[in-house]
């Protein structure tokens, strides 16, 4: 059953509106007709729902049933990823997503070769929330996470010490998650999770990381791309926290 997300603000009494390019892809592309059934997902809530009317603007459905959605962690994870070269951010968005994460924080590190300013990156920015967009839908996620605009490293690391648990991927030394993550002690909190770019961290980096308390994790023997660390750490989390 085709499945899609809306807006809060467009939920009354027993109906739920579908508009903008949802819309059209539901008349045009799906050809979906007036009596048939989709899922529409809002604020973690999955609505079984009945088309009543179709138009190129505007799609309106009747709910028939509600539930909660069983597919979102039980965890909130933050992934803060040093900028690698554009076409991987939007692999490492992709798979992020699909694998659980609540929002995406670009980051410039001193070892980055990608660079964009914050203002060039602003168009990126919307391609990459698009495919943030796509792999929710494709995913069954609950909600839409999102791409921030880009942080500086001081700034991100300030951020990743606000979460419930920080911790900062590297190469050269660390400990492994399976000695700090724990399922009881994970459900319904935030953790915040750093991974270099394709020079890594510098010794500098990690040693600020470690002064503010950020855990340093080590990702075994072998370097990992940074398009593979991040989706092998995340993978990690969701397993050791039994969201997979």
């Amino acid at each position: 059953m085709p499945r899609f997300f809306a807006d809060k603000n467009n939920i009354s009494d027993n109906n739920i509106t579908i508009d903008g390019s949802d819309a059209q892809h539901i008349g045009r592309s799906l050809r979906m007709k007036i009596g048939e059934e989709l899922i529409l997902c809002c604020d973690k809530i999955d609505y079984k729902t009945k088309i009543l009317s179709i138009s190129d603007n505007e799609v309106c459905c009747e709910i028939l049933e509600k539930s909660p959605i069983i597919s979102e962690p039980n965890v909130s994870l933050t992934l803060y990823q040093a900028v690698p070269k554009l076409d991987k951010l939007e692999l490492i968005t992709q798979k992020a997503v699909e694998l659980g994460v609540a929002k995406i924080i670009p980051v410039i590190t001193s070892r980055c070769i990608s660079r964009p300013d914050k203002k060039g990156f602003s168009k990126k920015k919307e391609r990459l929330n698009k495919i943030a967009l796509e792999a929710a839908k494709q995913s069954g996620r609950g909600i839409i996470p999102q791409v921030w605009d880009i942080l500086d490293y001081k700034t991100a690391v300030k951020s990743l010490k606000e979460h419930d648990f920080s911790f900062v991927c590297y190469e050269k030394w660390g400990i492994p998650f399976s000695s700090v993550v724990n399922p009881l002690d994970f459900k319904d909190k935030s953790v915040g999770l750093f991974i270099g770019s394709e020079g890594g961290f510098s010794e500098s980096e990690i040693a600020l990381c470690e002064e503010m308390g950020i855990k340093t994790i080590s990702m075994g023997k072998r370097i990992l791309r940074c398009e593979t660390a991040p989706i092998s750490a995340i993978s990690i989390i969701m397993a050791l926290s039994g969201n997979i």
